[in-house]
């Protein structure tokens, strides 16, 4: 779980941002755009409406200073005890005929000791039947200096406007992206290419995150969570852009997805407009409430995982969560049986399992895993641990499930319908 610092670090000061990420987060994404645009915009005295007009041009003919400034700042995280596993180099973009200038700062990132760069495609300049094989010779141009520092070089998921509308940019289309990746590294004769997926390109692109995630699959070493408003190009704190108390975000296929291809990469959390308009005073509780927001949408994701990590397993609960349960996954991770807190239970069925009373888990093999489906976890968690047992405990929830069942609104219709008409004798 990683944190993009844009909206909490000021890299002019940048004490008190790291420190209210390190009272959240070990791990920080090296932001070589925010970090050499504050530099820029220092030394040559620029207002924030300048500064993208001259930052490509500083920065290509200032590579060297580019490189000293990125050697010197791994240090100010270093100091917090914050690791940087990650750097995302937007700025950098490539272009023709200047691959010795991004040789040098992709160098630099790999000095750091970064084993991951986020480095887009770039559209700017070029044809659009030339963008694949001017893309092509940049990134290959890197081939071995991601080999000799370790590095995977990701490429990202992109957007273009057009007529003032977001429209679909390069390697937005999955089968693309894809498609680019697999070149690469068959060029390059080695895996160092790789996937960075913005979810919040996705949502600005109206795309289904499930289909994205399916068709890209293992490519996808990097995930950046962050909500969007719907209308522009915004990071805010996932479920906080809302419609009608509906998010924005569809959060529903990003975790099908990324569940259903078993996605074990890095989660980089950016809730930089978030941030930026919160007050100082209460940015550390909001980097403890993000945390668990992050820490929520990865227990999700990984779901799957958990249920294959045990060979065995028993199930608490006999309702919904169950039945839910063993709706989508058990035939493919069958329970040994469930146990319920509900007395009138035991010694049924539920679902094709029976039903044993929770004491029943005390004969339970070491290597069995108790899943708990029901939405007092704590509760529940606490009761099992109260009895001394040892096996190792889950959670298991419903809110994500990859494919939809409708038995329990049936018999929630049913049971309406029964209240409402009555008996047979009762009705008119």
């Amino acid at each position: 779980m990683i944190c993009f610092p844009e909206g909490i670090v000021s890299y002019e000061f940048p004490k008190q941002g790291l420190m209210d990420i390190k009272g959240s987060f070990d791990n920080i994404v090296l932001d070589v755009g925010g970090i050499v645009e504050c530099h820029i915009r220092h030394k040559l005295h620029l207002q924030e409406k300048d500064k993208g007009m001259l930052c490509w041009k500083w920065s290509m003919e200032h590579a060297a200073e580019i490189c000293d400034i990125l050697a010197s700042f791994p240090a100010v995280f270093q100091r917090q005890g914050l690791r940087f596993p990650v750097a995302r180099a937007d700025f950098l973009l490539p272009k023709p005929g200047q691959k010795d200038v991004l040789q040098e700062c992709v160098k630099a990132v790999g000095r750091t000791g970064c084993r991951f760069l986020v480095l887009p495609p770039f559209a700017v300049g070029i044809g659009e039947r030339d963008k694949w094989e001017a893309n092509r010779a940049c990134y290959l141009s890197l081939v071995s200096i991601a080999r000799e520092y370790g590095m995977t070089i990701l490429l990202e998921n992109r957007y273009r406007i057009h007529n003032g509308s977001f429209v679909r940019g390069l390697c937005s289309q999955p089968r693309e992206a894809a498609r680019w990746v697999d070149e690469l590294n068959d060029a390059a004769g080695f895996g160092c290419f790789g996937f960075h997926m913005d979810v919040g390109v996705c949502s600005l692109l109206g795309q289904n995150m499930h289909d994205f995630a399916a068709v890209l699959g293992p490519r996808i070493k990097a995930v950046t969570l962050r909500d969007c408003d719907g209308t522009g190009d915004t990071a805010m704190l996932p479920f906080t852009a809302v419609s009608r108390g509906r998010p924005r975000t569809d959060w529903l296929n990003l975790v099908r997805g990324l569940r259903e291809i078993a996605f074990d990469g890095m989660l980089i959390l950016n809730l930089a407009g978030t941030a930026a308009a919160m007050s100082p005073l209460l940015k550390p509780d909001l980097l403890k409430f993000a945390r668990k927001v992050a820490d929520y949408i990865a227990w999700q994701v990984g779901m799957e995982r958990l249920l294959k990590r045990h060979g065995k397993r028993v199930l608490f609960g006999a309702g919904n969560m169950c039945r839910a349960y063993m709706k989508c996954y058990g035939e493919s991770y069958p329970p040994l049986f469930t146990c319920d807190n509900d007395r009138a239970k035991w010694g049924t069925e539920f679902c094709g399992l029976p039903v044993k009373e929770p004491r029943e888990l005390k004969a339970l093999p070491g290597d069995c895993a108790i899943l708990i489906c029901n939405v007092y976890y704590r509760e529940i968690a606490q009761q099992v641990k109260d009895m001394g047992i040892k096996n190792p405990v889950g959670f298991f929830n419903d809110e994500y499930l990859p494919s939809f069942h409708f038995e329990r609104i049936e018999e929630m219709e049913g049971e309406n319908a029964a209240r409402d008409w009555g008996t047979d004798a009762e009705r008119p």
